[in-house]
Protein backbone atom coordinates (compact mmCIF):
# COMPACT_ATOMS: atom_id res chain seq x y z
CA UNK A 1 0.00 0.00 0.00
CA UNK A 2 1.30 3.48 -1.00
CA UNK A 3 0.37 6.31 1.31
CA UNK A 4 -0.36 9.78 0.40
CA UNK A 5 -0.72 13.20 2.62
CA UNK A 6 -3.37 15.41 2.44
CA UNK A 7 -2.65 18.42 4.23
CA UNK A 8 -5.51 20.98 4.58
CA UNK A 9 -4.82 24.65 5.05
CA UNK A 10 -4.92 27.85 3.80
CA UNK A 11 -2.45 27.35 0.65
CA UNK A 12 -2.68 29.37 -2.58
CA UNK A 13 -4.68 26.70 -4.07
CA UNK A 14 -5.59 23.41 -3.97
CA UNK A 15 -3.54 21.00 -6.30
CA UNK A 16 -1.66 17.30 -5.88
CA UNK A 17 2.31 17.06 -6.12
CA UNK A 18 4.79 14.51 -5.34
CA UNK A 19 2.30 12.37 -3.41
CA UNK A 20 0.38 15.15 -1.15
CA UNK A 21 -2.69 17.17 -2.10
CA UNK A 22 -2.50 20.53 -0.87
CA UNK A 23 -6.17 21.35 -0.04
CA UNK A 24 -7.15 25.10 -0.01
CA UNK A 25 -9.96 26.09 1.74
CA UNK A 26 -12.02 28.76 0.77
CA UNK A 27 -12.42 30.68 4.43
CA UNK A 28 -9.65 28.65 6.55
CA UNK A 29 -10.46 27.19 8.78
CA UNK A 30 -13.50 26.89 8.73
CA UNK A 31 -14.26 24.07 5.95
CA UNK A 32 -17.48 23.41 3.77
CA UNK A 33 -19.66 20.27 2.75
CA UNK A 34 -18.29 20.41 -0.17
CA UNK A 35 -14.51 20.73 0.73
CA UNK A 36 -15.38 17.68 2.82
CA UNK A 37 -16.77 15.94 -0.16
CA UNK A 38 -13.82 16.93 -2.35
CA UNK A 39 -11.56 15.07 0.03
CA UNK A 40 -13.28 11.92 0.71
CA UNK A 41 -13.49 11.87 -3.34
CA UNK A 42 -9.54 11.88 -3.37
CA UNK A 43 -9.76 9.31 -0.68
CA UNK A 44 -12.34 6.86 -2.11
CA UNK A 45 -10.15 7.40 -5.51
CA UNK A 46 -6.58 6.62 -4.02
CA UNK A 47 -8.17 3.86 -2.17
CA UNK A 48 -9.90 2.27 -5.37
CA UNK A 49 -6.42 2.06 -6.94
CA UNK A 50 -4.27 0.66 -3.74
CA UNK A 51 -3.00 3.88 -2.52
CA UNK A 52 -3.95 4.98 1.58
CA UNK A 53 -4.39 8.60 2.82
CA UNK A 54 -3.43 10.28 5.81
CA UNK A 55 -4.83 13.88 6.71
CA UNK A 56 -2.82 16.95 8.48
CA UNK A 57 -4.78 19.33 9.49
CA UNK A 58 -6.13 21.45 12.63
CA UNK A 59 -8.29 19.18 15.28
CA UNK A 60 -11.45 21.41 14.75
CA UNK A 61 -11.16 20.44 10.69
CA UNK A 62 -10.52 17.11 11.37
CA UNK A 63 -13.67 16.47 13.77
CA UNK A 64 -15.78 17.74 10.86
CA UNK A 65 -14.92 15.27 8.45
CA UNK A 66 -15.08 12.78 11.14
CA UNK A 67 -19.11 13.86 11.56
CA UNK A 68 -19.68 14.30 8.14
CA UNK A 69 -18.18 10.74 7.34
CA UNK A 70 -20.65 9.86 10.24
CA UNK A 71 -23.89 11.73 8.71
CA UNK A 72 -23.39 12.47 4.76
CA UNK A 73 -22.14 9.54 3.13
CA UNK A 74 -24.80 8.94 0.62
CA UNK A 75 -26.12 11.99 -1.06
CA UNK A 76 -23.86 14.06 -2.94
CA UNK A 77 -23.79 18.00 -2.50
CA UNK A 78 -24.17 19.74 -5.43
CA UNK A 79 -21.37 21.88 -6.44
CA UNK A 80 -21.28 25.40 -5.87
CA UNK A 81 -22.03 27.94 -8.64
CA UNK A 82 -19.00 29.58 -7.45
CA UNK A 83 -15.35 27.97 -5.75
CA UNK A 84 -13.30 30.58 -4.43
CA UNK A 85 -10.26 28.07 -3.10
CA UNK A 86 -8.43 29.47 -6.00
CA UNK A 87 -8.64 33.40 -6.74
CA UNK A 88 -5.67 34.45 -8.68
CA UNK A 89 -7.97 35.24 -11.97
CA UNK A 90 -7.97 38.78 -11.86
CA UNK A 91 -11.98 39.21 -13.06
CA UNK A 92 -13.70 35.82 -11.12
CA UNK A 93 -11.71 35.78 -8.00
CA UNK A 94 -12.89 31.83 -8.14
CA UNK A 95 -13.38 28.69 -10.27
CA UNK A 96 -17.30 29.48 -12.10
CA UNK A 97 -18.36 25.82 -12.17
CA UNK A 98 -21.19 26.00 -14.92
CA UNK A 99 -18.99 24.85 -17.82
CA UNK A 100 -15.49 22.48 -17.65
CA UNK A 101 -12.83 22.59 -20.50
CA UNK A 102 -10.59 20.20 -21.83
CA UNK A 103 -7.26 22.21 -23.91
CA UNK A 104 -5.61 21.03 -26.38
CA UNK A 105 -2.37 22.33 -28.26
CA UNK A 106 -3.26 22.48 -32.53
CA UNK A 107 -1.87 18.90 -33.46
CA UNK A 108 -3.52 17.13 -30.95
CA UNK A 109 -6.34 19.06 -31.70
CA UNK A 110 -6.42 18.18 -35.28
CA UNK A 111 -5.97 14.25 -33.79
CA UNK A 112 -8.94 14.63 -32.05
CA UNK A 113 -11.40 16.10 -34.40
CA UNK A 114 -10.30 13.01 -37.16
CA UNK A 115 -10.99 9.98 -34.40
CA UNK A 116 -14.08 12.51 -33.19
CA UNK A 117 -13.40 11.55 -29.36
CA UNK A 118 -11.12 12.78 -26.93
CA UNK A 119 -9.06 10.00 -25.72
CA UNK A 120 -6.77 9.16 -22.39
CA UNK A 121 -3.43 9.46 -22.66
CA UNK A 122 -2.86 5.93 -22.91
CA UNK A 123 -5.27 5.63 -25.78
CA UNK A 124 -4.43 8.73 -27.48
CA UNK A 125 -0.39 7.99 -27.62
CA UNK A 126 -0.73 4.53 -27.81
CA UNK A 127 1.75 3.84 -24.61
CA UNK A 128 1.56 2.23 -21.93
CA UNK A 129 0.60 3.89 -18.40
CA UNK A 130 3.89 2.62 -17.25
CA UNK A 131 5.83 4.24 -19.82
CA UNK A 132 3.71 7.51 -19.86
CA UNK A 133 4.53 7.55 -15.99
CA UNK A 134 8.25 7.41 -16.74
CA UNK A 135 8.26 10.56 -18.74
CA UNK A 136 10.53 13.49 -17.84
CA UNK A 137 7.00 15.62 -18.62
CA UNK A 138 5.44 14.16 -15.38
CA UNK A 139 6.46 16.78 -13.23
CA UNK A 140 3.93 15.86 -10.61
CA UNK A 141 4.43 12.00 -10.27
CA UNK A 142 1.82 11.76 -10.91
CA UNK A 143 0.74 7.87 -10.90
CA UNK A 144 0.20 5.20 -13.65
CA UNK A 145 -3.74 5.39 -13.79
CA UNK A 146 -4.34 9.11 -14.26
CA UNK A 147 -2.97 8.05 -17.81
CA UNK A 148 -6.17 6.45 -18.61
CA UNK A 149 -8.33 9.45 -17.81
CA UNK A 150 -9.04 12.79 -19.75
CA UNK A 151 -8.96 16.24 -17.62
CA UNK A 152 -10.85 18.72 -17.29
CA UNK A 153 -10.54 21.99 -15.90
CA UNK A 154 -13.32 24.63 -14.41
CA UNK A 155 -14.37 26.86 -17.73
CA UNK A 156 -12.69 30.31 -16.83
CA UNK A 157 -9.71 28.52 -15.60
CA UNK A 158 -5.91 29.32 -17.73
CA UNK A 159 -4.87 25.83 -15.96
CA UNK A 160 -5.19 23.73 -19.41
CA UNK A 161 -3.40 26.66 -21.81
CA UNK A 162 -0.86 27.17 -19.13
CA UNK A 163 -0.31 23.69 -19.33
CA UNK A 164 -0.40 23.62 -23.41
CA UNK A 165 2.21 26.39 -22.97
CA UNK A 166 4.51 24.19 -20.66
CA UNK A 167 4.58 21.35 -23.21
CA UNK A 168 5.39 23.76 -26.09
CA UNK A 169 8.60 25.27 -24.21
CA UNK A 170 9.39 22.14 -22.75
CA UNK A 171 9.68 24.12 -19.01
CA UNK A 172 7.55 26.01 -16.83
CA UNK A 173 6.25 29.11 -18.87
CA UNK A 174 7.31 32.63 -17.15
CA UNK A 175 5.14 35.80 -17.32
CA UNK A 176 6.30 36.80 -20.74
CA UNK A 177 5.42 33.74 -22.13
CA UNK A 178 1.71 33.84 -20.67
CA UNK A 179 1.34 37.34 -22.17
CA UNK A 180 3.65 38.74 -25.53
CA UNK A 181 4.53 34.81 -26.23
CA UNK A 182 1.55 33.24 -25.61
CA UNK A 183 -0.47 31.02 -28.06
CA UNK A 184 -3.54 29.57 -27.00
CA UNK A 185 -4.97 26.04 -27.36
CA UNK A 186 -7.82 24.69 -28.27
CA UNK A 187 -10.48 24.22 -25.63
CA UNK A 188 -13.28 22.13 -25.66
CA UNK A 189 -16.12 23.19 -23.56
CA UNK A 190 -18.82 20.64 -21.92
CA UNK A 191 -21.83 22.02 -19.40
CA UNK A 192 -20.75 20.16 -16.32
CA UNK A 193 -24.37 19.09 -15.26
CA UNK A 194 -24.17 17.40 -18.35
CA UNK A 195 -21.07 15.93 -18.36
CA UNK A 196 -20.90 14.52 -14.77
CA UNK A 197 -23.29 11.93 -16.54
CA UNK A 198 -21.15 10.27 -18.42
CA UNK A 199 -21.00 6.75 -17.67
CA UNK A 200 -17.40 6.83 -17.17
CA UNK A 201 -16.84 9.99 -15.32
CA UNK A 202 -15.03 9.71 -11.63
CA UNK A 203 -14.41 12.36 -9.44
CA UNK A 204 -11.02 12.36 -7.52
CA UNK A 205 -11.19 15.30 -5.24
CA UNK A 206 -8.69 17.74 -7.26
CA UNK A 207 -10.24 18.02 -10.80
CA UNK A 208 -13.85 19.08 -11.48
CA UNK A 209 -14.16 15.87 -13.00
CA UNK A 210 -11.82 13.34 -14.93
CA UNK A 211 -13.42 10.88 -17.49
CA UNK A 212 -11.63 7.38 -18.18
CA UNK A 213 -11.00 6.36 -21.83
CA UNK A 214 -13.18 8.08 -24.22
CA UNK A 215 -15.56 11.10 -24.67
CA UNK A 216 -17.45 11.17 -27.87
CA UNK A 217 -17.19 14.54 -28.79
CA UNK A 218 -20.71 14.86 -31.00
CA UNK A 219 -22.87 13.26 -27.71
CA UNK A 220 -21.48 15.78 -25.10
CA UNK A 221 -19.36 18.44 -26.25
CA UNK A 222 -21.24 21.95 -26.10
CA UNK A 223 -18.76 24.51 -27.70
CA UNK A 224 -15.29 24.46 -28.98
CA UNK A 225 -13.23 27.24 -29.53
CA UNK A 226 -10.74 27.74 -31.96
CA UNK A 227 -7.84 30.66 -32.18
CA UNK A 228 -8.73 32.22 -35.58
CA UNK A 229 -4.51 31.75 -36.02
CA UNK A 230 -5.47 28.06 -36.73
CA UNK A 231 -8.87 28.13 -38.54
CA UNK A 232 -6.75 26.82 -42.02
CA UNK A 233 -5.14 24.22 -40.33
CA UNK A 234 -8.50 22.94 -38.31
CA UNK A 235 -11.02 23.51 -41.01
CA UNK A 236 -10.76 20.75 -42.83
CA UNK A 237 -10.63 18.30 -40.08
CA UNK A 238 -14.08 19.44 -38.69
CA UNK A 239 -16.95 16.85 -39.23
CA UNK A 240 -20.50 17.30 -40.41
CA UNK A 241 -21.59 16.09 -36.37
CA UNK A 242 -19.06 18.69 -35.15
CA UNK A 243 -19.61 22.10 -37.71
CA UNK A 244 -21.88 23.79 -35.87
CA UNK A 245 -20.20 23.14 -32.24
CA UNK A 246 -16.77 25.20 -33.29
CA UNK A 247 -16.26 28.56 -33.40
CA UNK A 248 -13.27 30.92 -34.06
CA UNK A 249 -12.19 33.39 -31.99
CA UNK A 250 -9.59 35.81 -32.43
CA UNK A 251 -6.77 35.90 -29.80
CA UNK A 252 -6.64 39.86 -29.02
CA UNK A 253 -5.90 39.86 -25.90
CA UNK A 254 -2.72 40.97 -23.68
CA UNK A 255 -2.32 37.57 -21.66
CA UNK A 256 -3.33 34.15 -20.63
CA UNK A 257 -5.80 35.54 -18.12
CA UNK A 258 -7.48 37.79 -20.43
CA UNK A 259 -8.03 34.83 -23.50
CA UNK A 260 -9.43 33.01 -20.76
CA UNK A 261 -11.89 35.60 -19.83
CA UNK A 262 -12.97 36.02 -23.01
CA UNK A 263 -13.06 32.37 -24.43
CA UNK A 264 -15.51 31.89 -20.78
CA UNK A 265 -18.03 34.78 -21.53
CA UNK A 266 -17.97 34.20 -25.53
CA UNK A 267 -19.48 30.28 -24.60
CA UNK A 268 -21.35 31.81 -21.87
CA UNK A 269 -23.44 33.52 -24.36
CA UNK A 270 -23.73 30.98 -27.14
Amino acid sequence: MVELLIKIGNFDCTECWDGVLYKKLSDYPNITEWEIQTIMDFMDYETEHGRTCEIEAEKTILGKIREYKATNNIKRISVPEKITECIACPKYKGCMTDFVCHTSPVENAIKIFDCGSLLSAVLARGKSAKELRLEERNAANDPEDFFDYIMFAWGNCQAGDRLVMERKLGRFPDEKDLSIGFTPGIRFFFRYNDIICHPNATFDGVLPLKIKNEVILKDWVYAIIVPTIYQNLITPHISVDLKEKVYFVENDCKDIWAWSEKVYEFVKKI
